[in-house]
């Protein structure tokens, strides 16, 4: 969290409770380690869908299909998530998650490295209203032109975790060694984001770091 611990805990204390087969999926993810998304940003989700009431949705990284399944809870009738992910492990558990939810209908798991993904959407003139972008973060600069060419004008691209627990301020050399090249790649990803004609975005201190850019063009 990198707002003030007491005020975060209190906003979070208002949002409302998850349906109970979400709650199970949380706290199995969890207990297993696999990161999901923090709960200020599931009520950032909530209302852009809601505002925004996109047709078709993607999804970058689904995980254990938990994010994708929280979305699919606030679609309006009609609408469609399309999910990636390449770990066999976290497919089996996403695939397993959707069915028994009863979310087949709504939710397509694209299995693969989402390059490959992406590039064959963008061949196939593929459009989304709304792209979410939760994958390797390192990543997120080579993932943003295909994305670019897959989201429609007007279209909304929400990327998490961007700020890094607050390390994105550091010098990089202040950070884990480890750390640093995904350091490096995120500031670079903010500032075009931020410096990209036709590019409309802010980036909200919020949960790990949000930013939501507009396709203006």
């Amino acid at each position: 969290m990198i707002t003030k611990e007491r005020i975060g805990a209190y906003i979070d204390s208002l949002d409302a409770e998850l349906p109970a087969y979400l709650r199970a999926i949380e706290k199995e993810a969890l207990s297993n380690h696999v990161p999901i998304v923090k709960r200020p940003t599931r009520g950032l989700l909530r209302f852009l869908l809601h505002s925004h009431r996109p047709a078709r949705v993607l999804e970058i990284g689904a995980a254990v299909g938990f994010s994708a399944l929280l979305m699919s809870e606030y679609l309006m009738e009609g609408s469609r998530i399309t999910t990636i992910e390449k770990v066999p492990k976290r497919i089996s558990e996403a695939k397993k998650n959707i069915k028994e939810a009863g979310k087949e209908s709504v939710i397509t798991l694209l299995e693969g490295d989402a390059a490959d993904i992406l590039e064959e959407l963008s061949k196939k003139g593929e459009t989304f209203d709304m792209i979410f972008m939760d994958a390797a973060k390192g990543q997120y600069l080579n993932f943003l032109p295909p994305v670019m060419e897959i989201l429609k004008k007007g279209g909304l691209l929400v990327s998490d975790n961007v700020l890094q627990d607050g390390d994105i301020v550091e010098s990089r050399y202040a950070v884990t060694r480890r750390n640093r090249t995904i350091h490096f790649r995120m500031r670079e990803y903010l500032y075009t984001l931020t410096h990209t004609e036709g590019l409309d975005t802010v980036v909200l201190p919020l949960g790990d770091g949000v930013t939501l850019s507009t396709k203006m063009k």
